[in-house]
């Protein structure tokens, strides 16, 4: 299973006008989100043959990610190569599963890493992602934030991880707001554009579910938690309210808006609890790689570390399950 097999089903996200009457009645009560997310599920209601196909489900849903100030040409093509195959050949075998049969999601790279991603994953159906518009901050020129994007979608990348600028949201300008995220999604043209909202930097989660409205309204195929560089990034309240947003969206115009959580989800039971509350809260269509992603670079280390406990009954090393 691969993402680009699913996004040619999914019509996208038009957009609509901006409607501030429906922002400004969009609500969040803390405590009643607090409670919902208590009432999870963990990993051990999910058990073992079930587990080991929720797990290769999550994989599936991996944008396997590198995003760091040494990234090189050959880092990126290990990955790759692990975005390819993630789970070791004779695993795949206990488990009945040919080489190929699971793949990543996506690679998420910086846009200087595009052509060797674009190079390596060549005939496998897995798309590049590249983050863009002065991530992680935003806070470049806005004409060089355009550009950005252009010149990776130029070299290939078929999604493009935007950064909303924060201050709109605390500002509660949400004219510019839409208006910066429309022109986005413009400027990506045939690519898939993810919003990444940096909640941790939002002040509330009435902030966030309001600017995760507002980017949907603008066009964004995608809306994300986070840029992996803030002190706070993806967490179960900040996902239920986005998602109830998705949801509230869905039922409003028809269309599908995938989410996406990321930072700091490095735990197959982290993994498992957050397929769980995408069933729950959305059904079993947003369980698939066009309409759910984890940005990652660790989890799937340690879902194959469980897979294998699945397969053989004793946990290895972590050391055995590197990135490349």
């Amino acid at each position: 299973m691969n993402s680009a097999n699913h996004i040619d089903e999914l019509a996208r996200n038009p957009g609509t006008e901006l409607d501030l009457d429906w922002i400004l009645a969009v609500q969040a009560n803390t405590s009643a989100i607090e409670r919902r997310c208590k009432s999870l599920p963990g990993r051990r209601s999910i058990k073992k043959s079930n587990q080991a196909a929720w797990l290769l489900k999550a994989i599936t849903c991996i944008d396997l990610t590198t995003l760091s100030g040494d990234d090189t040409e050959s880092r990126v093509r290990r990955l790759c190569q692990k975005a390819k195959f993630p789970i070791r050949a004779d695993l795949l075998e206990n488990l009945e599963l040919e080489p190929g049969a699971i793949t990543t999601g996506a690679i998420c790279v910086y846009h200087d890493m595009i052509a060797a991603a674009v190079s390596a994953l060549k005939g496998s159906g897995i798309p590049v992602a590249a983050v863009s518009t002065g991530f992680p901050a935003g806070l470049s020129p806005f004409p060089l934030r355009l550009a950005e994007i252009g010149e990776s979608v130029q070299a290939g990348a078929q999604e493009i991880d935007i950064v909303i600028s924060r201050r709109h949201v605390l500002t509660q300008n949400w004219q510019a707001l839409y208006d910066e995220m429309k022109a986005f999604r413009e400027a990506c043209g045939e690519a898939h554009v993810k919003a990444i909202l940096a909640t941790g930097e939002l002040g509330t989660l009435r902030n966030v579910a309001r600017a995760s409205m507002i980017c949907m309204m603008a066009g964004a195929d995608f809306i994300k938690t986070s840029t992996g560089k803030e002190s706070v990034n993806a967490t179960l309240p900040i996902s239920l309210i986005m998602i109830r947003q998705i949801r509230d969206y869905h039922d409003r115009t028809g269309y599908k808006v995938g989410y996406k959580p990321a930072g700091g989800i490095s735990k197959a039971k982290d993994a498992l609890t957050y397929l769980t509350l995408i069933k729950e809260e959305l059904g079993n269509r947003w369980l698939s790689p066009d309409l759910f992603r984890f940005g990652a670079s660790s989890l799937l280390g340690d879902i194959e570390r469980q897979l294998e406990h699945f397969v053989t009954g004793h946990y290895s090393a972590n050391y055995r399950h590197a990135m490349g």
